[in-house]
Order: C-alpha cells, then sequence, then structure tokens
C-alpha cells in the first residue's frame, strides 16, 4: 500500500521575502510515499567508502584517472534539441550551467561522472517549481539504495544522512548506472575489476615506506659465532635487541653503520627489488588501474606502454573510447528524465565542436568536405554537423 504525500522543500538561505515564498513552493517531484510491505533497501557493493578511501584518496594513479575523465567529461558543453531543431535558450540547458544554488555545471557533472567512477551507480533528485524542474541535487551512492517491490522491480529508494531516513519514488529520483553483469539494479565500478592491482600499487607503497622506516636497507639477521661455542645470554641478548631498536631503527638513524662485538655478523636475507621484479610489478598494477578506467596509461605518465605511436594519439583515443561514450550516456539519460518532468520531447548532446582532443579530427573533417568539389554549400554544412 502507497500513501503519497508531499513535503515542502525549505531553504535556509538568507534572501528575500519573494525568493522564500518561491523556495518555499518547492517540492521533490513525485510525491514521497511510505510503501508497506516491500523489500528493504539494497545498497551500493563493493563499498563505495572502502573504494574511495584506497582508491581515490590514497592511490595517485586511480585518483588522477577518475579526475581525468570526471574533469574532460564535466568540461564539454551541451547542446539541446527540440521539435527538429536546436534550442540554445531551452530551459534545461540553463539547468545543468547551474544544477543548484551550491553547484555550478562543472562541480555537478564532476561529482555525477565520480559517483560512477567509484561506486557504479549516481544517483539525481529534481526538485520541481510547478510543471519545470527547478533543481537538480545529487545523493551520495553509499547512503542510497534500492528498495524492490514483490516483483523483483524497484519501487522506491530510501536514502539516509545524518541519522534520518526518507524513501523516494521511484519514478521521482534518476538512477544512473553502469553495466553490472550479475546484478540487475546495482552498477559495477570500474575500480572494483582492478580491486587486485589497486591492492598491489598499494602493497608496493607501502612496503617503500617501511624500507625507508628501516635505514632504507632490506631485513637480515646477526649471527653470533663466537670461536669458543655457546649462546648469548638473556641479558646480553635483550641488550642486543634494545641497542638495534634504538640505535639503528627508524628514519632519522638511516645510514648510521652497525658496530658489532666479537663473534657477530651480519646476514641479509630480504630480496633486492630487482630480485623481486619490483619495480616492473608496481608498474604493471599501474597499467591496469588505468586499463579499468579506460585512459591511456601515457597519459598518466606510466612507462613500459607503446600502445600509442604518441600523446596526441592517446588523448584523442582516451576521448573517443571513454569520455564520449560516458557522456552520450548520461545525456540520453538525463534527456528522457527532464523530458518526463515537462512532457515535451528533449533531445541533449554534447557539443563535439569544442573538445579540443577532437581538434584533429575536426580539422581533417572540413579539409575532406572543403576540398569536396561536388557538394553544395549547404550540403557542405551539414556533412561537418551544422
Amino acid at each position: 500500500m502507497k500513501i503519497p504525500f508531499r513535503m515542502p522543500w525549505t531553504m535556509s538561505r538568507t534572501g528575500s521575502s519573494a525568493d522564500k515564498a518561491v523556495r518555499d513552493e518547492k517540492a521533490i517531484t513525485g510525491p514521497l510515499a511510505l510503501i508497506a510491505g516491500e523489500g528493504q533497501a539494497r545498497w551500493t557493493g563493493r563499498s563505495y567508502g572502502a573504494l574511495s578511501r584506497e582508491g581515490f584518496m590514497k592511490n595517485p594513479v586511480a585518483y588522477r584517472a577518475v579526475r581525468m575523465i570526471s574533469e574532460a567529461a564535466a568540461s564539454i558543453p551541451w547542446l539541446a534539441y527540440q521539435d527538429g531543431g536546436e534550442r540554445p535558450d531551452h530551459p534545461a540547458l540553463a539547468l545543468l550551467a547551474r544544477p543548484n544554488p551550491a553547484m555550478t555545471g562543472p562541480d555537478f557533472l564532476e561529482t555525477l561522472y565520480g559517483h560512477l567512477l567509484l561506486a557504479g551507480n549516481a544517483y539525481v533528485e529534481p526538485l520541481t517549481l510547478g510543471e519545470r524542474a527547478a533543481e537538480l541535487h545529487l545523493l551520495r551512492p553509499d547512503r542510497t539504495g534500492v528498495v524492490l517491490g514483490t516483483d523483483g522491480w524497484p519501487v522506491g529508494y530510501d536514502y539516509r544522512a545524518g541519522g534520518a531516513a526518507r524513501r523516494i519514488a521511484a519514478g521521482a529520483l534518476l538512477h544512473l548506472k553502469l553495466f553490472h553483469p550479475l546484478d540487475d539494479h546495482q552498477g559495477f565500478p570500474p575500480l572494483a575489476a582492478a580491486q587486485v592491482a589497486l591492492d598491489l600499487h598499494n602493497a608496493s607503497g607501502r612496503w617503500n615506506k617501511a624500507l625507508l622506516d628501516n635505514s632504507a636497507r632490506p631485513s637480515g639477521a646477526l649471527v653470533y659465532q663466537p670461536k669458543e661455542g655457546g649462546n648469548l645470554s638473556a641479558d646480553q641478548y635483550e641488550r642486543l635487541k634494545t641497542e638495534l631498536d634504538e640505535g639503528y631503527s627508524g628514519p632519522m638513524r638511516a645510514g648510521r653503520p652497525l658496530l658489532l662485538e666479537g663473534g657477530l655478523d651480519w646476514k641479509s636475507m630480504g630480496l633486492s627489488p630487482k630480485d623481486m621484479d619490483f619495480v616492473e610489478a608496481r608498474n604493471g598494477a599501474a597499467r591496469d588501474i588505468a586499463l579499468a578506467f579506460g585512459v591511456p596509461p601515457i597519459l598518466i605518465g606510466i612507462p613500459g606502454d607503446n600502445t600509442y605511436a604518441n600523446y596526441q594519439e592517446a588523448n584523442r583515443a582516451f576521448y573517443r573510447l571513454t569520455v564520449l561514450p560516458l557522456v552520450a550516456r548520461i545525456a540520453a539519460s538525463l534527456s528522457v528524465f527532464l523530458g518526463q518532468i515537462t512532457g515535451e520531447a528533449l533531445r541533449l548532446e554534447p557539443d563535439l565542436d569544442t573538445v579540443a582532443g577532437l581538434a584533429t579530427e575536426r580539422d581533417a573533417l572540413w579539409a575532406r568536405v572543403g576540398a569536396a568539389g561536388f557538394l553544395s554549400d549547404e550540403e557542405k554544412r551539414e556533412a561537418v554537423g551544422y
């Protein structure tokens, strides 16, 4: 049983009385619903918090890959088409340019793409004023869960924040997700596919740090070989351990020579980085992380990758194979969702003519079309997208 009700959206910002009156009229699109007899919410898997901490916040490769994709995608302007023609003055473009008072368009889109890359899911909640969407807000994936009905389809979403929880009807929220082969309702984050490589890369960094903390030397053993035989007494053994801990451990004591008394000899027990192929293993893990996100390793500065002939070719592949498909799917979803709110057919598309990474392709296209003497000026304009 569903009991719909509408709640006012109140703002605490200061402003004129007219502004406050308008804000008080804003309501969440569609009714909030109390749904009885339905299943529990299913939250984002693969621990969004853990992937964010170990990946984005602690791993430079994952951090840079996410920033590159989200910033490149958020920097592409939008075009709006309606009734077969371009609408540069469409309200949807103004909404995407300033989705809400706290965020500009690039801020909003960069966060949206970041949620998709780190969680595989992104949630957009609109606030309506009359028959139009007045604001768009992003809900953090780890705070939002999908509520399934008895037929297995989503009937709502539970959102938890600050100790409070509310349920949002399924049609009142835009749920964006990446393909998941084993889950019908949650997306699969790219970083989860590179989790082994991520752990290896982070572990190698901790190994380097521990090595520096241990005087930049591998572990070893002190061997006691007195001429007359016998072992160290308990007091001698404890004194030796104390001297090693206090006199030769830690970064401030790096390089200090080890003073050995008669019968003591140092035997190294650690494998050298060359023996472990340490550097190549670390670079291999970095390439796997970049591969999971679809970022050519050459763009991040990872050595040993010769897939692309030069940086320019890699940058073009980055836009064509990673950025543009992601932007196109978001444009299609937003077109349908915003069109349903206003009841109008809307088509949003990225403006590819402004993408710096495709300048070479654009120059080549214009040169070919311009040299085609069998085309009229109108046909040439149509061929290049005008």
